[in-house]
């Protein structure tokens, strides 16, 4: 019936629009809202009361608008309703604010609900107001169990170390008006006993007046880290397959009893296991089978020992023993035993059965033998030389034993090999190969001779560290440096005038080297580096290790001769075949053991052997060379004989490779 100018300003029309319009309200009602501020209007409008709804209404331009809408109904003389008068007040923006700071406590609750902490609220009486959901796992207590009760009620929070009670958290954060951060663990005892360690955090809450209205208190658990931690501390102390402990915690279990042996005079012993052919079941059955060998032998090792000793499993098919408060005699038995329970296991991998055993050495700390590295040293000099007597026994290592004394300094030596390795402590010498008669000759023809400088500089004969070198298999890294350096120096007297005065240079190969698939490749990436002529280069072997790798010898010589390579056999005739295994080896000279050399001018039988050697030698195609001529007596000998070539200390003593060969080429130019 009628809209006061007001109510058409608010929806954006003049003054003079829609006068006869008597049902526009309902018409402009959002269609959402239609139906219930229609049911509103007209039940109030029957039964004669108010009725006060809220409503989105179209503007003129349709956008919609929310309004508040009250409304009485009017009654004529007889009390029926005849019309209704009421109010529209425009809400938009409070709808808005409202639906703004509805969306934030969304928000804020989701927040809230994933924060991986728990999350406790309280007013500035210590009472509770909000828990988060973590806060309810921790605690054990829903919100709205919680809501209104004490913080002491939910969270019950003592001193781990103590057991007492610790400080509440709300107090001290309204004591001294900050937030408090607490480092030290505590233990928050669930309403179901539980115990689960935290750390804690407290701020107080202020308002807009910066008064404090509450505070919050922040929950984390550790839980997790500290099994972590312990995770990660057994890693590094435990070896992943066995679970027995590795090295590094057998080496420091071992420096703490020889402080007690040393200081309190006790007898310790310490044990080192080598599984015997532990590498013929790998290469039969794959590393699965091996890795479950080593599992079996651990746990029944394991389960021999006495209470408080230590087992460790140091790498491979090693174990480490540390027997503390133990006598030799005693340590001597275990160790017995330790073996025959080996000894006792069989092996059983994809239906086939092998034979297990093991060598120990066993060291009894006592008699000032008291550091780890003597300990070790000795230990494992004594394992190896039980491998040597034929396995599967036990030797005890004696001071006065001069077969282990020997194994025990050629032990030394491997550290002292590896680091002259690292430092680049080797030096080349050269050796002069010459014809026996004076005419039929290479030129300049020489053997290269490895030599290592000690610490202080000083020369270290071959014979003190190639033995060792040799028995722990660091000759493939001597070979490579001595192959690496003669090409560089060979590279470089090639580029000097008169450089070409050097015809041959032999490079000798160890029989591990020979074995070693990756030498081949190692070759040839040396000859693309370098650029030198290839048929100057002679390769050196020895009997001995050629006919214990005869397949991999061969192809090796083969694959070497496509670059123009030659091949010398060395020692030969030391050797139970020689002749036989001479004709499946396709070298170019044969160098005759020294042994036969050195006396055959006064001896018939080498004289005899050296004959031989050269007939067969000559008879195949091959050129022989005589080592250790250290007599004019034996150089004429050679020349009846008809040796090709000679090398010994009275044709040429060995010199340093590189300045040696620069005074050639000076000479030759």
């Amino acid at each position: 019936m009628y809209y006061s100018p007001r109510f058409k300003q608010l929806l954006g029309f003049r003054p003079n629009e829609f006068e006869d319009t008597t049902d526009y309200l309902m018409s402009w009602i959002h269609p959402d809202d239609s139906k219930s501020v229609g049911h509103a209007f007209r039940a109030h409008f029957e039964q004669g009361q108010s009725f006060d709804v809220e409503s989105r209404i179209a503007t003129k331009l349709g956008e919609y608008r929310w309004f508040r809408v009250r409304g009485q109904s009017v009654s004529d003389e007889h009390g029926k309703a005849v019309r209704m008068a009421g109010s529209m007040t425009d809400i938009t923006d409070r709808q808005i604010a409202a639906a703004e700071l509805f969306s934030e406590k969304e928000r804020a609750q989701v927040t809230l609900a994933s924060i991986a902490d728990g999350v406790i609220t309280t007013d500035p009486d210590g009472w509770v107001e909000f828990l988060n959901p973590v806060a309810e796992a921790l605690t054990g207590w829903k919100m709205s169990a919680a809501k209104g009760l004490p913080l002491q009620a939910i969270c019950r929070l003592t001193e781990e170390a103590s057991r007492q009670p610790a400080p509440n958290p709300i107090e001290t954060v309204l004591r001294e008006e900050r937030t408090v951060e607490v480092a030290a663990t505590m233990l928050l005892v669930r309403n179901d006993g539980v115990e689960l360690p935290i750390v804690h955090s407290g701020a107080p809450i202020r308002g807009s007046d910066g008064k404090i209205n509450g505070v919050v208190l922040i929950l984390h658990d550790v839980s997790n880290e500290r099994q972590y931690a312990a995770k990660l501390s057994y890693q590094a102390t435990h070896d992943s397959l066995t679970g027995l402990i590795n090295r590094a915690e057998f080496e420091n279990r071992m420096n703490l009893a020889f402080t007690s042996a040393a200081q309190l005079g006790r007898h310790h012993a310490v044990m080192y296991l080598d599984l015997d052919q532990f590498k013929v079941i790998n290469d039969t059955c794959g590393h699965a089978a091996g890795d479950q060998l080593i599992r079996q032998v651990s746990s029944l090792l394991q389960r021999r020992l006495r209470e408080g000793d230590t087992l460790s499993r140091l790498g491979g098919d090693e174990f480490g023993v540390l027997l503390e408060n133990c006598p030799p005699d005693h340590a001597l038995r275990i160790a017995e035993e330790l073996r025959q329970t080996t000894r006792d296991l069989h092996f059983v991998s994809e239906g086939r059965s092998f034979a297990v055993s093991v060598s120990i050495g066993l060291v009894s700390v006592d008699d000032g033998l008291y550091t780890l590295s003597d300990v070790l040293s000795a230990a494992d000099a004594a394992c190896y030389m039980a491998k040597d007597k034929g396995r599967n026994r036990v030797q005890l290592y004696r001071r006065e034993d001069s077969e282990v004394s020997l194994r025990h300094g050629e032990m030394g030596w491997v550290v002292r090999i590896q680091k002259a390795l690292e430092e680049d402590r080797f030096v080349l010498y050269a050796q002069d190969i010459v014809g026996v008669d004076g005419k039929s000759h290479l030129g300049t023809h020489c053997e290269l001779l490895v030599r290592m400088l000690d610490e202080d500089g000083e020369l270290v004969p071959p014979m003190a560290f190639i033995p060792a070198a040799e028995r722990y298999g660091l000759m493939p890294s001597i070979d490579r440096w001595v192959l690496r350096n003669a090409f560089a120096t060979m590279e470089r007297l090639f580029a000097q005038p008169g450089g070409n005065s050097l015809e041959l240079c032999s490079i000798n190969l160890s029989g591990a080297t020979l074995g070693d698939d990756a030498f081949l490749d190692y070759v040839g990436e040396q000859f693309e580096r370098f650029s030198l002529a290839k048929d100057r280069v002679c390769f050196e072997i020895t009997e001995t290790a050629a006919i214990a790798n005869l397949d991999r010898a061969t192809r090796f010589i083969e694959e070497m001769k496509k670059f123009g390579c030659r091949f010398s056999l060395d020692d030969f005739g030391s050797g139970m075949s020689s002749f036989g295994y001479l004709k499946h080896l396709p070298v170019d000279f044969l160098k005759i053991d020294g042994g036969f050399v050195k006396d055959m001018a006064d001896d018939p039988i080498d004289r005899a052997m050296v004959e031989a050697i050269n007939s067969v030698g000559h008879v195949m195609g091959k050129q022989t060379i005589a080592e250790f001529v250290g007599s004019a007596e034996v150089m004429d000998a050679l020349r009846e004989v008809g040796v090709d070539f000679a090398q010994g200390y009275w044709v040429h003593k060995p010199e340093v490779f590189a300045p040696r060969l620069t005074q050639v080429a000076a000479s030759a130019s």
